[in-house]
């Protein structure tokens, strides 16, 4: 078993696995037949030109392409049999870890490992009792003619979804604990990785820059893939079904980014407005207070004349009399 981690962007990371020694039909539990048989009805609806089969098949493979990446990326894990088990701790077979050395270090794959293989789970097991809580709501719906149950379908396949991400986080947690993973860097990731990044950058990236890299990841998360390096990820790997894990990976982190770029443009808007705002109104205040002053500094002056004009009663008793005076004088 080979295990490919694949940086997506600075913060996000797929996880691939490649079975190396795939069983026979013979050697395949019911689980697996069951999942070949409906892989290959729905390959064949999917061939079909109308009809409802077509329209199960378009809105499916939409509702399909919405799954988390992460989940695709766990169901590829096998589940860890006992058989399987005893073969990894015994060392009988090895799990290579394959990661681009310009972007991840040997012990920054064991800690993506370790994420991948513990955070997820508590998720699963929710969303997969939640799925068997609605299989018997839903079942009713059979007794409807001609119309599939195709809600109790669904509902089965994502239980099973579920189960299998859950699976293959238990086996990589397995893999961590006990220390089984063999790192190899991959020259081919690395070169490929290196070409986005000149798409980018416009300069490649050296090791010392790779280090420095977590600073500017914590900082803003970037894009390290595009649509354009799946095919060749694929084709360089020889995994041809990889392409479409990697191509709705990159689709749904950039999904993602261009939420949370929108989010923060429009923080930064009402930010800017509550700024402006704020200023409108500490000028306007200003305004207010000079106003003010200038009232309150012309009644003090209006205050001062008034006492210079007016007179004690004392004076105008002693102006009364001298003009009295000046009156008998004539």
């Amino acid at each position: 078993m080979r295990l490919f981690l694949l940086p997506v962007s600075t913060r996000r990371t797929l996880i691939y696995c490649q079975r190396l020694n795939v069983t026979t039909t013979q050697q395949q539990g019911w689980i697996d037949k069951g999942t070949a048989k409906a892989a290959k009805l729905w390959a064949g609806w999917e061939k079909k030109e109308s009809g409802w089969q077509r329209k199960v098949v378009d809105y499916g493979n939409e509702a399909l392409k919405h799954i988390p990446y992460e989940e695709w990326g766990l169901k590829s894990i096998p589940p860890l049999s006992a058989r399987r088990k005893a073969e990894e701790l015994t060392g009988k077979e090895k799990v290579q870890v394959c990661f681009p050395q310009t972007l991840l270090s040997e012990s920054d794959a064991a800690t993506v490992l370790r994420k991948l293989g513990t955070e997820r789970q508590p998720f699963h097991k929710r969303r997969m009792l939640w799925c068997f809580v609605g299989m018997p709501i839903t079942a009713p719906v059979a007794l409807i003619p001609i119309i599939p149950n195709i809600p109790f379908f669904y509902l089965v396949f994502r239980a099973w979804s579920h189960w299998r991400a859950l699976s293959g986080s238990k086996h990589i947690k397995v893999l961590v604990d006990n220390k089984l993973i063999i790192p190899e860097p991959s020259r081919i990731l690395d070169e490929i990785y290196t070409a986005a990044r000149i798409r980018r950058d416009g300069s490649p990236v050296s090791m010392d820059q790779a280090a420095a890299g977590s600073t500017e990841a914590e900082a803003d998360e970037k894009m390290v893939l595009y649509q354009s390096d799946a095919k060749r990820i694929a084709d360089e790997l020889k995994l041809p079904e990889l392409e479409v894990e990697v191509n709705r990976a990159i689709w749904q982190v950039e999904k993602v980014l261009a939420k949370e770029n929108l989010a923060k443009e429009d923080g930064g808007n009402i930010r800017q407005k509550s700024l402006q705002a704020k200023k409108e109104r500490d000028e306007k205040a200003e305004k207010i207070n000079e106003e003010v002053s200038q009232v309150s500094r012309s009644l003090q002056q209006v205050e001062y004349e008034l006492k210079e004009n007016m007179k004690t009663p004392k004076e105008e008793l002693k102006a009364d009399r001298e003009f009295k005076k000046d009156l008998k004088k004539l």
